[in-house]
């Protein structure tokens, strides 16, 4: 699990328009798409996990993203998963609870929140900043962040 379900999103906080194609957990950060020709009905809509860190952060991806063979099985509505290549809801303002933190930090409440090359949560600025740390990680490696993007 990679976000606790005590979540806060502000108004305006949400969106809904961006289409991503490749596998990902829920609770990272995702950066706008640098390939065109990708999104269903709008091929500038397209998200992808970050590179390397830098790019520029459309939000946190909040739907685990999968690849399943749908004429076998079902996606898993109560876990909130979305086959490859459809819209996902990306958080851009709010509070999450995740444990995408970079292995080795140990951030603390007021931190500036950056992101890394593998779309986690750090405390080492070598991106944009995505928000603050509102926590330090708990006993199961949770921290919550108050994000706040674009």
């Amino acid at each position: 699990m990679a976000l606790k379900p005590d979540r806060i999103e502000l108004a305006d906080g949400s969106r809904i328009k961006y289409f991503m194609n490749v596998v990902s957990e829920r609770g990272r950060i995702v950066n706008f798409g640098t390939t065109s020709g990708e999104g269903m009905d709008d091929p500038d809509s397209v998200v992808e996990l970050p590179t390397g860190p830098s790019g520029t952060p459309a939000g946190v991806l909040m739907n685990d993203v999968v690849n399943l063979n749908l004429t076998r099985q079902h996606l898993n509505q109560h876990v909130d998963e979305v086959q490859v290549g459809n819209k996902v809801d990306l958080l851009v303002r709010g509070v999450i609870r995740t444990d995408q933190l970079k292995s080795g930090d140990t951030p603390v409440a007021g931190d500036p929140a950056h992101f890394d090359a593998n779309g986690e949560f750090t405390t080492t600025a070598t991106s944009d900043q995505v928000g603050r740390f509102v926590s330090q990680a708990d006993a199961e490696g949770y921290v919550e962040i108050e994000i706040n993007i674009g």
